[in-house]
């Protein structure tokens, strides 16, 4: 009897939750005149571009709500007019934003929002360096590099330099020749605290091969690196070094950029009521950070949820289906073609 109550409690909660977010989708809709998503997608094809195309090649594993969101919120950023692909960006954040659910962690943070706001960070001219502050054993991070070495530089006057900044210098080797990045080989003295180049090799031209990818020893190599590089706005990912690495390089790096004055936006990427360190989203369940959503909390200017790269954990946290770094990639590239059609 139990079991059956809770089944139809979870039902109707479903209910209301698909209600309130199908309202915010169709006040968007309606300042558009449009009556459906579908009726917003045709109307970016008429203007030139294909959302769902889009979205689906940045990750193809991505769900179909991630398509529908991208879509809502370019057909509002061509009826808008946005003015640049700045302007663009943060307008596609609004259509995201309407996709997120009452009640769950990606409503609480504003996640939509947040992905638009940082993709037009890295559109504006006073960002000069992106990093992928991530684990290497996620090609998610690398699926977002590429779409933003691909797009980035068609709206900015001088170029968005990108790079991945991981643990482990084999795996920067490896993702870099999969990926056609160039592979730049550093070695940290510990008793100067200097970094040096040892090595860098190219495993393509082009955008992709403008990439560098850096792979560390540990947090101090890793934080030295984000110095070289000047690293304005960095995304963290929630992949097997999290605790080991990512957010800490990240904090490391934000108190020492305080100190000497340097702007740098962090992002964390994940977190939420999945994807967390036992034991503490145990006993507490929805209601608890663990551990690594803790530690993104200490050091992030936004802060994401759900997974940087796995769709549906993304989804479990009342958002999209769509890996949180391939998302970055797909807000900047849809934010440059709006601006493209528009403004040249």
């Amino acid at each position: 009897m139990t079991d059956h109550i809770m089944t139809n409690q979870t039902m109707t909660d479903d209910i209301v939750i698909n209600r309130i977010t199908t309202n915010q989708i169709t006040a968007l809709l309606s300042e558009m005149n449009l009556s459906s998503i579908d009726d917003a997608y045709q109307y970016c094809l008429a203007k030139g571009v294909d959302s769902k195309a889009l979205v689906m090649e940045t990750q193809p594993i991505a769900f179909d709500s991630a398509a529908e969101a991208y879509t809502i919120g370019t057909a509002l950023a061509l009826y808008r007019a946005a003015s640049s692909a700045e302007e663009a960006a943060n307008i596609i954040g609004e259509g995201l934003q309407a996709f997120t659910k009452e009640g769950s962690v990606a409503k609480q943070r504003q996640v939509g929002l947040g992905h638009g706001a940082l993709a037009a960070r890295l559109l504006n001219e006073k960002s000069q360096c992106f990093a992928f502050l991530a684990g290497h054993e996620s090609f998610a991070a690398a699926e977002g590099a590429i779409k933003i070495a691909l797009n980035v530089n068609k709206s900015r006057q001088s170029p968005l330099k990108v790079i991945l900044n991981g643990l482990g210098k084999d795996a920067a080797y490896l993702i870099s020749r999969i990926n056609g990045f160039t592979y730049v080989r550093t070695q940290f003295d510990y008793d100067t605290n200097e970094l040096k180049e040892v090595s860098r090799r190219a495993f393509s031209t082009g955008p992709r091969g403008d990439i560098l990818c850096y792979g560390a020893d540990d947090v101090r190599e890793g934080v030295a690196i984000m110095h070289t590089a000047g690293v304005d706005v960095s995304i963290t990912g929630n992949s097997t070094n999290p605790t080991r690495f990512q957010h800490p390089v990240a904090g490391i790096y934000k108190s020492e950029c305080i100190r000497t004055g340097h702007p740098y936006f962090s992002v964390a990427s994940g977190g939420g009521t999945g994807r967390t360190l036992h034991p503490d989203n145990v006993a507490a369940g929805p209601a608890s950070y663990g551990m690594t959503d803790t530690m993104g909390r200490m050091h992030a200017d936004a802060q994401f949820a759900g997974s940087s790269s796995v769709p549906s954990h993304v989804a479990m946290m009342g958002f999209i289906g769509m890996g949180n770094n391939p998302m970055v990639g797909a807000t900047v590239a849809l934010a440059v073609t709006v601006d493209q059609i528009l403004n040249r």
